[in-house]
């Protein structure tokens, strides 16, 4: 058996792990990326390739390192087709966006953080999770190239991604950590880079479409105007779909797809669910997917993992410099700075993400059809939207029959708009951390009774 000692190990080589290690790097700290895919496939990742934010990364691994992946910048807006409603929205998103290329991005990516000075293991299968006797996270143990190998490390960040197995390996239950964490908080998605014929009519825009079922959706976003990542998802709380069938029955009712080719396929797990109430432990750090830093409505998460990944390894270097890695000390402030940069907004989000669990899908989209499209697009990047009652009696009467859902849409609101404020009270220690979270359960508690949904958590 090998043993590797590093400052720091990391787990998984996407955004949030590269921008950890390159940000420990760059400081002098040496770090070892442990990644399961070999060179060749490492940064091939199934991502919807749809970047929000994309003026703005942490200057670890810089913008200029990474645009060479960017394929179409011309993207401004959103298109939601609802077929059974015979209406398409022309939904207006905040901010820069662009479509990259993920898997060119996830090479640059990982040429940025060695630049840095990062260390990668590829073909590494991290099996297992070293602690101390006081629960301390001190390492990792598993395969690499066929053999096996363990590293000693001051600190571990997971960012292995959705479901990580460093979770399930590692014991805890003593810390803050958030242990809720099932798979029906999360979502199963496919989806395929396809090359059409002829250019497609909306380059410009990210197409949605609803699936199906309740909680499915359908999505076509423009690499270039012939080169088009398509894809769809379920939450798993709901009866599993084809992907691959369904998909492909899609874009055969679709013209534009007529005759396309196509040139890769991956699936995946994503967390639709709020972000971890705590994503430190002694000794350990989750970042990115492995910690829910995705917009739970959108799946959108390549710029939260990025600065979930400089936040990380900036709390890290404070504790290594203080001999202290444990939750009371610099970890805890990294929940701080995620929850006051993103966190609170995708907690917010995720109740519009449990309201819609709970509805009949052609209910909902004769309310969305009937909603102005800007209103749509504050529900889904702000955490909140002005739906007063003024907004809610014009809507109800371009909606008939829909005046129930709208009510209750409204009541939601109002409790999204104060979950959102109690996640900017976030506490700045664990010592109040236990007042905190039964706060937020009892404003939980009060979503579920207006909107009929199951729990969540």
């Amino acid at each position: 058996m090998t043993t590797y000692e590093y400052d720091v190990a990391i787990v998984g080589a996407g955004t949030s792990g590269c921008y950890a290690g390159a940000t420990l790097s760059h400081e002098g700290y040496d770090v070892v990326v442990a990644e399961r895919k070999d060179e060749t496939e490492a940064g091939h990742i199934a991502c919807g390739d749809a970047l929000k934010g994309a003026s703005n990364f942490p200057k670890a691994i810089p913008k200029s390192q990474i645009e060479g992946a960017f394929t179409n910048t011309g993207v401004d807006h959103g298109r939601f087709e609802i077929p059974e409603e015979n209406t398409i929205l022309e939904i207006p998103v905040p901010g820069e966006l662009a479509v990259i290329d993920r898997w060119e991005y996830g090479r640059l990516l990982i040429e940025g953080a060695q630049m840095a000075g990062v260390e990668f293991h590829y073909d590494t299968v991290v099996q297992d999770v070293r602690q101390d006797d006081d629960g301390r996270v001190t390492g990792l143990s598993g395969i690499r190239n066929g053999d096996a190998v363990t590293y000693e490390a001051d600190l571990v960040i997971d960012a292995a991604g959705a479901l990580s197995i460093l979770q399930d390996k590692a014991d805890l239950d003593a810390a803050t950590f958030d242990t809720n964490v099932t798979y029906s908080q999360f979502s199963s998605a496919y989806r395929e880079i396809v090359e059409t014929e002829e250019p497609v009519p909306w380059d410009d825009a990210l197409v949605f479409k609803p699936a199906e079922r309740a909680a499915g959706y359908v999505w076509y976003f423009p690499r270039t105007d012939t080169e088009i990542n398509v894809g769809l998802g379920f939450q798993m709380t709901e009866e599993p779909m084809e992907l691959v069938d369904d998909l492909k029955q899609d874009l055969a009712g679709r013209p534009e797809f007529e005759n396309v080719t196509v040139q890769d396929k991956l699936g995946a797990a994503l967390p639709t669910r709020r972000p971890y109430d705590s994503a430190v432990a002694p000794g350990f750090i989750a970042v990115g997917d492995a910690a829910g830093h995705v917009n739970p409505t959108t799946g959108g998460g390549i710029a939260g993992a990025a600065y979930a990944g400089q936040y990380a390894g900036e709390q890290a270097i404070e504790a290594l410099e203080s001999g202290r890695a444990d939750e009371e000390a610099a970890l805890w402030e990294y929940n701080e700075r995620v929850m006051a940069h993103f966190g609170s907004r995708y907690a917010a989000l995720d109740v519009y993400n449990i309201f819609t669990t709970a509805y009949d899908v052609d209910d909902l989209m004769g309310l969305l059809a009937a909603m102005p499209a800007t209103k749509i697009a504050d529900a889904l990047y702000s955490g909140s939207a002005d739906i007063g009652l003024g907004l809610k009696l014009k809507t109800a009467i371009k909606s008939f029959g829909h005046w129930g859902t709208i009510y209750d849409l409204y009541q939601t609101k109002q409790l999204a708009d104060t979950l959102l404020d109690h996640y900017e009270s976030y506490p700045s220690s664990p010592d109040d951390f236990g007042r905190w979270q039964s706060r937020r359960d009892e404003l939980m508690d009060e979503v579920y009774a207006v909107t009929g949904a199951d729990p969540k958590y």
